[in-house]
């Protein structure tokens, strides 16, 4: 209830679009100031009730409360009790709920919770019986089953409700006692009042949820029509889905019981009881047009509705229909257009892109009209998925790629952001290798955007791209012009891939290399180092041939596969951070430096210090580097440290650290915390970190820094070591022949189910973040709709051992992901830890 701020207009000015927050800028340390209220004599329970609102406020926003804050706080809001004024005493539940006192503490407050719940305020008993069930423990709950046995059959459907919700919450901790209310539950469930029919139905199906046989049995009962609620009655048409998809499995017969009870539910007269029938029809495995159609036409009068909820429900589950049936929706593609010119943006978008889904070849021209006119009024993340959309119609109807090849790079040429004009690149990109039509025009596209491309990132993947296949195209020559234009006017980083991709030119093209060796040796004479290293040492020994390298994708999470990756940041090199760490006496006794990670931000941006890590990963022990910037002017940090707790990483033991004297005012520098773990293992773990330091004011006239400083600290985010970080990324130019030499003999395999995932790209995805390995063969690329896919890994494990992995990868109709996992390594320990690290995870 108070986990989302209150967004007002300033002034009640509906022409002043910007919006503010009332907790804007809200600091903990100035409410837990606040909160002294609570001890106030003369209880003002308007200005309590406001402060637990910030306090929730806090909480919900992720902000932590130490032991000390949080007690201090419970003893405060306890004293609440005594106020008489209802609005507080929700108020004090709420808080009480939300600090999760310990089983010392909740004794303070059982008593006057218990009163509460013998009360004649029912929402006093609701509420108390809520609070309760959340903060006790199981001996304290045997002493109150009884009340809530009780409040199961009450007459007040409120107190009813709260108890049949904490029912569900207490059967994940104290199932046994829960279990002994099964009488009362089924009482609920022939309840009159709604919602306490709706939370029985829920508390009844999970007390049963492992008895399949008892499932059936509460489905065929309740199915005959007992069940009033609509909100029931969704639950009730989920069951039955469940119901039937196992007696599916397990039925040669191929016949669906319930399925009448499914299409009755379609002539309910609540819409969202109707809705739930039809999406569930829509999602059963193996179902046929005839069994959709009823469920179609019930969908395509939703699309017409006033009611915009309505119309965004009916047009989303048409929309995964289309990828399994298109035929069966293009009935509704009529009612489909005249939502291209919905007022919610989200509707329009779901729309078009089920249209270029269910299109036949004669309409797509048509179609790429109303889209062009469309694309401009919607934001960047609903012109991703259209262009996704595209794509696939792209593939679907190779001939009509030039059409969709230009609608791709006219819009290409459009303000966009950067995801934006990368799904655009990408799409393009997968185009021209899966059409071999379209590469030239293709080529050609791509060459005219970095033209006037000012995102870095894709231009340097767009070289790298042309180089690997402008080579192999009938006139070559023709892409000199746009590559050589980077190197003269660009920034470092694209005239450096500029001149490599001239140099792929003049490698594989025997005709152009001596043009390109004169492009060459002008960019000898560039004044950027970044560029000039580029050069090859001896020019002449460019060989003649060089094997094209894959494009290196990398998929953001939660996203379907694009071709291109994100914008890298660049990393210090192992070997600067080798010497850095040389330099330190207290660390040089731990030999060779394994590896280091990225920097890790422990606090957020335009804060007062700003503090990122680096891990550094020895056979024997791990180093934090602590990279501190001082962004306060008027304040100079003396002796620095990190205090780091290591409670929750029990095979960890400090053993170094090294304090940083001084921290000028944007004057970065580092402070070190070294750790001691089992030699050779990837032992994981969770740290906490907590920045110490003495300030001392700075005079902004003399810039001096006054003799007397004051003892501070400053809370960091906690820092994980996890078992990627002994994973080095080292790829094979050829894995069928590393895989054979590495021979069988400490291969290990295994099979493990991944659960239920929106894409087989998101697991593979997953999988490789696990396992922290690089991707040979541009294997983590999933073609989209794919049901299956292998994935080929390499890498080198702590203590410099090889390990190769073969994933193969399958999808099932209700998105479960199976997965075969085999190893190879030196060592035949290291390849079952592989095999322990994907159990574990």
């Amino acid at each position: 209830m108070m986990a989302r701020p209150y967004v007002l207009k300033k002034d009640d000015d509906h022409d002043d679009e910007a919006e503010y927050s009332p907790f804007l800028g809200m600091e903990k340390g100035t409410v837990l100031q606040e909160a002294r209220v609570f001890n106030d004599p003369q209880l003002d329970a308007r200005r309590c009730a406001q402060v637990i609102t910030k306090l929730l406020y806090l909480l919900n926003q992720g902000e932590t409360f130490t032991k000390v804050e949080a007690t201090e706080v419970f003893f405060a809001v306890t004293k609440l009790f005594q106020s008489k004024d209802t609005t507080l005493r929700r108020m004090v539940y709420l808080m009480i709920k939300e600090l999760s006192p310990s089983p010392d503490e909740v004794i303070i407050v059982t008593s006057s919770l218990m009163k509460d719940m013998n009360s004649k305020i029912d929402m006093y008993r609701a509420n108390a019986i809520r609070v309760l069930s959340k903060i006790t423990d199981g001996t304290l709950l045997t002493q109150i089953e009884r009340y809530l046995k009780q409040a199961i059959v009450d007459k007040n459907p409120v107190v009813a409700s709260a108890a049949l919700v904490s029912g569900i919450h207490l059967l994940q901790t104290n199932p046994e006692i829960v279990k002994r209310w099964s009488n009362e539950v089924q009482e609920g469930v022939q309840s009159r009042a709604a919602l306490v029919q709706f939370h029985a139905l829920a508390l009844l199906h999970q007390l049963r949820q492992n008895d399949r046989l008892a499932v059936s049995k509460l489905v065929t009962s309740l199915t005959k029509g007992s069940v009033q609620s609509p909100l029931a009655q969704c639950l009730l048409i989920r069951y039955t889905s469940q119901v039937i998809h196992e007696s599916s499995m397990n039925s040669q017969t191929g016949e669906r019981p319930f399925f009448d009870y499914l299409e009755s539910c379609l002539q309910h007269k609540a819409e969202l009881v109707i809705f739930e029938a039809a999406r569930a029809i829509t999602e059963l495995s193996s179902v046929t047009s005839q069994e959709l159609s009823p469920a179609i036409t019930v969908l395509q009068l939703f699309l017409s509705s006033s009611k915009p909820i309505l119309r965004f429900a009916a047009v989303r589950t048409l929309n995964k229909v289309a990828i399994t049936h298109p035929l069966s929706v293009t009935n509704c593609n009529i009612d489909m257009e005249s939502l291209i010119s919905d007022q919610n943006r989200s509707i329009a978008t779901l729309a078009i892109t089920t249209l270029l889904k269910t299109g036949n070849e004669s309409s797509v021209d048509r179609m790429m009209k109303q889209i062009t006119n469309f694309m401009s009024d919607i934001a960047d993340e609903f012109k991703i998925v259209v262009v996704e959309a595209i794509r696939s119609l792209c593939l679907k109807f190779p001939l009509k790629y030039r059409s969709l090849m230009n609608f791709l790079s006219n819009i290409l040429r459009e303000e966009g952001g950067f995801e934006y004009k990368k799904a655009i690149v990408d799409s393009i990109v997968i185009l021209i290798r899966d059409i071999p039509d379209a590469k030239e025009s293709g080529l050609f596209h791509l060459c005219e955007f970095i033209e006037d491309c000012e995102f870095t990132y894709l231009s340097t993947q767009i070289l790298h791209f042309i180089g690997n296949e402008g080579p192999k195209t009938t006139d070559p020559s023709k892409y000199i012009r746009y590559i050589y234009n980077r190197v003269i006017l660009e920034n470092a980083t694209v005239r450096a891939s500029a001149v490599s991709t001239l140099a792929k030119f003049g490698a594989m093209v025997d005709s152009l290399k001596p043009r390109i060796l004169v492009l060459l040796r002008r960019c000898l004479f560039d004044i950027d180092d970044e560029e000039a290293s580029d050069i090859p040492f001896d020019i002449y020994s460019v060989p003649k041939e060089i094997k094209p390298q894959p494009l290196a994708e990398k998929k953001v999470p939660g996203r379907k596969f694009t071709g291109l990756g994100g914008p890298p940041s660049a990393p210090v090199s192992a070997v600067a951070y080798e010497k850095l760490l040389s330099l330190i006496p207290e660390f040089s006794s731990f030999g060779k430096l394994f590896k280091s990670s990225r920097p890790v931000e422990l606090s957020e941006a335009e804060t007062e210090y700003a503090v990122n890590v680096v891990k550094h990963i020895y056979d024997g022990h791990v180093v934090f580097q602590y990279n501190c910037t001082n962004t306060i002017s008027e304040q100079l940090l003396e002796n620095v440290t990190v205090f780091v707790d290591a409670s929750e990483a029990e095979d960890f033991s400090e053993v170094a650290s090294k304090p940083l004297r001084s921290l000028p005012y944007d004057s970065p520098g580092q402070t070190f915390v070294a750790f001691e773990k089992p030699y050779g293992l990837p032992a994981t773990g969770r740290f906490s970190n907590l920045l110490k330091f003495f300030v001392k004011e700075v005079d902004p006239a003399t810039v001096e820094a006054e003799e007397e400083g004051v003892e501070d600290e400053y809370q960091l985010e906690d820092l994980e070591i996890v078992p990627a970080d002994y994973m080095l990324k080292v790829g094979v130019s050829n894995f069928k022949n590393a895989w054979e030499s590495m021979g069988p003999d400490n291969e290990r395999v295994d099979e493990y189910g991944l659960g239920a995932r929106e894409s087989l790209a998101e697991a593979v995805c997953a999988v490789i973040d696990i396992l922290g390995m690089q991707p040979c063969e541009g294997t983590e690329v999933v073609p989209s709709n794919s049901r299956s896919h292998a994935c080929l890994l390499s890498g080198i494990f702590i203590s410099n051992v090889k390990v190769l992995v073969r994933l193969s990868f399958g999808i099932d109709e209700s998105k479960q992901v199976a997965m075969k996992l085999a190893v190879r390594s030196k060592d035949p320990n290291i390849s079952e830890r592989i095999h322990e690290i994907v159990a574990e995870a």
